[in-house]
């Protein structure tokens, strides 16, 4: 795929139909393939439609389109009275998306994100936080736009697979120091012990105690600014340590950017939660994946933040995207530096 001058005239254009159109799309396939890998279409063609990319969704689709599966068949339907017995059972994913979709067609959107949220969060470390980064996605369109019926199935797909991996983590210790930056902090995550074998789940079984930062932060405010300093901090980090795993290390900057989209449609008293959530989300990711030690990277040149994604765009896979749209957020030339290092580390989409 080519970032040329036409996908540049594109960023002028008017995305609302064109992701409409993929969100439905994308709404027949499933959100998972394999029994364990993430659709992540729903969120890529979000990132390009964002930054103005809609000439570019059905191409890139038509690329995507071998590692989309089937829309998974239902078990019973899921209600008020049973719905904490299919929590976190992955065979329920349609189930838990028709529930959620009778709930934004029966109550606002927000209404329904805030109630929940707090059901969710606790885990938000299954599939391998991508259903988190679903939801951010699909609330920051529904935010910055109009609220098309696409965009707010989106959403319910996105709650919907969230609650079928949903996957609490127990028995992690929070351990000294638990002030400081969001930087120093992370530098300070111990690794977990081997961590040349497994998948997420097992090696998130091996992380035991990761350091306490912003533990006692409670007001709301405070609360935005430390996500918003984490983000940028573990965006930084992947310039240096990426290559520790280049796909799942990006994660330690997108989960936690998943999260901080959602604040402005959530009630002020989840904001902290929701900052504790995804510094430890943030901090295992780091401990697991992340390399011995850092190397120096140079980014080859000097690009605009719109030149960054193009290239992003031009390399195809659904992380890069992903990973340059929140590079794009933080905004300085760190974070651009970090969505270059990606791009060079990583598996083009073929």
């Amino acid at each position: 795929m080519d970032a040329t001058a036409d996908s540049r005239a594109d960023a002028a254009a008017d995305t609302t139909g064109t992701l409409d159109e993929a969100l439905q799309r994308l709404h027949a396939s499933g959100p998972e393939r394999l029994g364990r890998l993430t659709n992540h279409a729903p969120m890529a063609v979000e990132a390009l439609a964002a930054h103005g990319h809609s000439g570019a969704v059905h191409r890139w689709l038509e690329l995507y389109a071998p590692k989309l599966e089937e829309y998974p068949g239902s078990v019973g339907t899921i209600t008020a009275d049973n719905w904490r017995e299919a929590l976190g059972d992955p065979r329920r994913a349609a189930d838990w998306i028709a529930y959620f979709g009778r709930q934004v067609g029966e109550r606002p959107w927000r209404e329904v994100l805030a109630a929940w949220w707090p059901r969710l969060l606790p885990g938000l470390y299954g599939g391998s936080t991508h259903p988190v980064i679903r939801v951010g996605h699909a609330v920051r369109t529904l935010l910055s736009g109009e609220e098309t019926g696409p965009r707010v199935t989106e959403l319910a797909h996105g709650l919907g697979y969230w609650a079928a991996r949903h996957h609490p983590v127990t028995g992690i210790a929070l351990l000294p120091p638990g002030t400081g930056t969001a930087a120093a902090a992370l530098d300070a995550v111990e690794p977990i012990p081997d961590r040349d074998s497994g998948g997420f789940p097992a090696r998130l079984g091996r992380v035991v105690g990761l350091p306490a930062w912003a533990a006692t932060v409670t007001d709301p405010d405070e609360a935005r600014r430390g996500l918003t300093e984490l983000v940028r901090a573990a965006t930084h980090r992947y310039a240096t340590h990426g290559h520790g795993e280049a796909t799942m290390l990006v994660h330690a900057s997108t989960a936690p950017n998943a999260v901080l989209r959602a604040l402005p449609a959530l009630p002020r008293t989840l904001w902290a939660p929701s900052l504790h959530a995804a510094w430890t989300a943030s901090a295992a990711v780091t401990s697991m994946y992340a390399p011995d030690a850092p190397v120096t990277y140079t980014a080859p040149g000097t690009f605009a933040p719109e030149e960054v994604f193009e290239r992003a765009l031009a390399h195809g896979d659904e992380h890069v995207i992903k990973f340059a749209d929140t590079a794009l957020d933080v905004g300085d030339e760190l974070a651009l530096t970090a969505a270059l290092r990606a791009i060079e580390i990583s598996e083009p989409l073929a």
